[in-house]
């Protein structure tokens, strides 16, 4: 990880509520993996104070690129969105661990939605380089929000949409959805980002049907260090209930691990 001044290459609008930033860091491009974060600050000025957490959307290793897709959503993020081409961003990251895909896994099944969306895309160029299918279902409210769908089928993944708008996103459907791709793509894993629901439903599913599973986990951060315990999370672990820091000791925990959240 390293603390450093970044040159922002783009800020463009990626639809009405969620802007698209790259990066030129070289100094950083080899060290990040699919499921990190990076902690920006957001602004110039004193205001906001502390930095936001940011998880990687692509890893442009040829180009020592680095992307972000966010929500336009507080403060930060307005900041955040109103940096131009040109401007210097400090960074702080890589931080975090990483997915884990193991050699015997080769059918994966992800399960994302809203701006957990922009932290699966990276998995899914991951898992495609080292020759593994991928299955994505994406969630949000309309389709106008599932900005990475695109992305992800050029990486190799073969992507389902459900969204509010269409009333097919509610859980019983979504786990209908999920067991017959269980029965029908002898799935491996599981992976899920960017809902407490589908967090929930996936840990269940996982429990049921013995398939493994990882999932990245969103919580505001003070330091991004684990030094401040701000973003402590209960876990269970070997039958003990354990805390542990999103920012340092994750974001990846295994499914089985999380507790109803």
């Amino acid at each position: 990880m390293k603390l450093l001044q970044s040159t922002v290459l783009f800020n463009i609008e990626a639809s009405s509520r969620y802007k698209h930033m790259a990066i030129y860091a070289p100094e950083v491009i080899d060290e990040c993996i699919a499921g990190q974060f990076f902690y920006l600050k957001c602004s110039n000025h004193i205001s906001p104070l502390l930095r936001r957490p940011m998880s990687i959307y692509k890893i442009v290793k040829e180009k020592d690129e680095v992307h972000f897709l966010y929500l336009i959503k507080g403060e930060g993020t307005k900041s955040l969105s109103q940096m131009q081409a040109g401007e210097k961003l400090d960074i702080f990251g890589p931080l975090g661990n990483g997915f884990i895909l193991k050699k015997e896994w080769k059918n994966l099944l992800i399960i994302a939605r809203g701006v957990g969306l922009a932290t699966m895309a990276p998995l899914i160029d991951l898992a495609t380089k080292q020759g593994k299918t991928t299955y994505a279902i994406l969630s949000a409210r309309s389709k106008e929000d599932i900005l990475s769908a695109n992305y992800m089928k050029e990486c190799g993944a073969q992507v389902i949409l459900v969204t509010d708008e269409d009333g097919n996103s509610d859980m019983v459907y979504v786990r209908k959805l999920i067991e017959s791709m269980i029965d029908s793509k002898s799935i491996d894993a599981l992976f899920t980002c960017g809902s407490k629901r589908l967090t929930n439903l996936l840990k269940n599913i996982s429990l049921q049907y013995k398939i493994p599973g990882q999932v990245a986990l969103e919580e505001n951060m003070g330091c991004g260090l684990g030094m401040c315990f701000c973003c402590v999370k209960p876990f269970q672990r070997a039958g003990k209930i354990i805390n542990l820091r999103v920012c340092s000791e994750g974001p990846i925990f295994q499914l089985e691990e999380v507790m109803e959240i």
